[in-house]
């Protein structure tokens, strides 16, 4: 077994952590291992999905793609959650694109067998239900917090959610990406990001941003970090 087959395991995905036993070891056999690096393309919007995958140390960004070619982050999925939800909530074709914000692995699992262990209505089903209701409170929360809060603000949201679904304290992340993530100018990351390194919250060094001080950052962000937060551990723990 390798050195970091702990890292691989299914269980480090949050949502296959909390199946029963049986449920668990059910599904077990049909999932598969995948390593994602940054910035590959999980999915186009409109494409369709023939797995739906379960991060265990990656973290992938859901975009909204522009005609013009420009993008914004709709939510972002880690360990805590899964890609491909219209796949279970009745949508041939995904809705948005899905892009890799933080390299790593996650497990898979086909379509087909998705479908039928959701439709055997058990814990699976329920937890795939709410991890959903979380996702969409995270959606509408970004909306909001790009149409009414700082750069500044913003920029601490999206560190500590990527935070969250990191074991480390390090993010490998470009200011022209997370501009495109967040919808708006290079500028405009470069300085918010200069802010918050003078406070010494961050230090941001050649695309790589490491987390200095985590409680700095959680006085600086405004509440649509709670909001997202609180939500998810209210429905899932």
């Amino acid at each position: 077994m390798p050195a970091n087959a702990d890292m691989l395991a299914p269980t480090k995905n949050r949502l296959l952590a909390k199946l029963p036993r049986e449920e668990y070891e059910r599904i077990l056999p049909h999932l598969g291992h995948v390593s994602f690096s940054f910035g590959q393309v999980v999915y186009e919007s409109g494409g369709q999905m023939d797995h739906i995958y379960f991060p265990t140390t990656a973290i992938v960004s859901l975009l909204y793609m522009m005609e013009n070619g420009s993008s914004a982050e709709m939510g972002m999925a880690g360990n805590e959650g899964l890609v491909g939800v219209a796949l279970f909530m009745g949508g041939d074709t995904m809705p948005n694109r899905a892009v890799v914000q933080s390299a790593g692995g996650a497990v898979r699992m086909r379509a087909k067998l998705l479908h039928e262990e959701f439709a055997l209505g058990g814990t699976f089903q329920r937890l795939l239900l709410r991890y959903t209701q979380a996702l969409l409170t995270q959606m509408s929360q970004t909306a909001v917090c790009n149409r009414l809060h700082e750069i500044e603000q913003q920029l601490c949201r999206w560190l500590l959610l990527s935070h969250d679904r990191m074991d480390s304290d390090e993010l490998v992340m470009t200011q022209e990406l997370i501009a495109n993530m967040l919808g708006v100018r290079r500028e405009g990351v470069t300085a918010a990001a200069g802010r918050l390194q003078e406070q010494g919250l961050i230090s941001y060094v050649r695309g790589r941003i490491q987390i200095l001080d985590r409680g700095g950052l959680e006085a600086a962000v405004c509440e649509c970090y709670k909001v997202v937060k609180d939500e998810y551990d209210r429905l899932l723990g």
